[in-house]
């Protein structure tokens, strides 16, 4: 084998290896970032949730005072 096709050869295979390393990040990332986004999704839930019992809780409140100020 010739010094040129074994300098081709190591360049091939040292850039292949930093494709890997590339790819791996790339995938690393976008899990990362999926995790965040169904957290996001979460915590949007748990906010509406306690949104919706607080109107609940106020609409109670309204409607007690209503009936206390009619006696």
């Amino acid at each position: 084998m010739s010094v040129n096709k074994l300098i081709a050869l190591s360049l091939l295979v040292i850039l292949a290896g930093c494709g890997v390393d590339s790819m791996s990040a790339a995938a690393t990332a976008a899990a990362v970032k999926k995790k965040e986004v169904e957290q996001g999704q979460k915590n949007m839930e748990q906010a509406k949730q306690n949104i919706n019992q607080a109107l609940d809780l106020s609409k109670q409140s309204t409607e007690r005072s209503a009936e206390a100020a009619d006696k």
